[in-house]
């Protein structure tokens, strides 16, 4: 029965404590990966990805 109220202690413990803080994400402006080019091959894990820039300058992401 002590075995089980240490258990909860340490469950009602954990939720209270504040998460910890995400990394911060890696942000690349998209002129910088496309350049002057409209599309770009992104290799990932052995397939490939396009990357395109239209013309109303929406980005699309394909298989």
């Amino acid at each position: 029965m002590t075995s089980t109220l240490a258990l909860q202690a340490n469950r009602n413990n954990a939720a209270s404590r504040p998460a910890a803080a995400a990394p911060a994400q890696r942000r690349v402006d998209s002129r910088l990966l496309l350049r002057e080019s409209r599309e770009l091959v992104i290799e990932h894990l052995g397939q490939e990805y396009r990357l395109r820039r239209t013309r109303n300058d929406k980005l699309i992401l394909t298989k």
